[in-house]
């Protein structure tokens, strides 16, 4: 507009990560810090009416609207120093690096209904540029979720072993056992490591007796016991709750 980039109330309040209600209540707290034609251009009347005309997203402009504020460079680091939040001025900073860098230096507007037309056109597109940024922004986090230790469990529909359970945790089998025993889910009996009672009818392990031979030839049993994934994920929760977390989720929580 006037040959200048310029930005709606929504969407500065948008860059600013703040409510439109705040950029209004600054502007009208501040009034005489802003001047119209260098901070900001008033449309109403009939240029609002052309500019309504060649808008098709109602979002940018209310349908009822009687008039509409456009914020310029100046009056965008002018909202950015009331704000004086740590965002703000970071938004700003890339606002003046991007958006306002950029310099329309050939089809200069030759009357105002084409200027307001290049201004709706102008508008409209960092509207929509916007729109599409937070798109992509979902699309990429729904395509490259953070792996957690939950979800490798579900993803998982095998029994596991202590071992490999303590691996995760960046322990051995031993101090995983013991620790276990410290918050009374498991003895050991016989040289075989028990649940306690409570936990014995919850589906968290399965045991098989296993058959072997001693290095003289006598023949044994021995109970191999492994962990369900419904048994692995309640180890996670009661070892989160003891402030020990598995190595997957530790490194991101430092």
């Amino acid at each position: 507009y006037s040959n200048q980039r310029v930005l709606t109330t929504q969407q500065l309040a948008e860059v600013y990560e703040t409510s439109v209600d705040n950029i209004k209540m600054n502007f009208k707290n501040h009034k005489d810090r802003f001047i119209e034609g260098k901070h900001y251009y008033l449309l109403k009347g009939d240029n609002l009416k052309a500019f309504k005309n060649r808008v098709n997203d109602i979002y940018l402009v209310g349908k009822n609207a009687n008039q509409l504020i456009l914020w310029t460079e100046k009056g965008a680091d002018r909202h950015c120093k009331i704000l004086d939040t740590d965002k703000a001025w970071e938004q700003f900073d890339n606002l003046e690096d991007t958006y306002f860098k950029v310099k329309e230096m050939f089809d200069i507007p030759k009357s105002l209904p084409e200027a307001l037309r290049k201004l709706a056109d102008e508008v409209e597109l960092t509207a929509k540029l916007q729109l599409e940024n937070k798109i992509k922004d979902q699309q990429i986090g729904e395509l490259q979720p953070k792996a957690d230790y939950c979800d490798l469990i579900l993803k998982s529909k095998s029994l596991c072993t202590i071992n490999a359970i303590a691996k995760d945790y960046g322990m051995s089998a031993v101090t995983m056992n013991k620790k276990l025993h410290e918050l009374g889910v498991q003895y050991k009996q016989g040289g075989i490591w028990l649940l306690y009672h409570k936990y014995q009818s919850k589906g968290y392990t399965q045991s098989e007796t296993i058959e072997f031979n001693h290095t003289d030839g006598r023949p044994d049993t021995r109970m191999h016991t492994k962990w369900t994934q419904k048994g692995r994920l309640f180890l996670y929760e009661l070892l989160k709750a003891h402030d020990i977390l598995p190595m997957i989720e530790r490194d991101e929580n430092g």
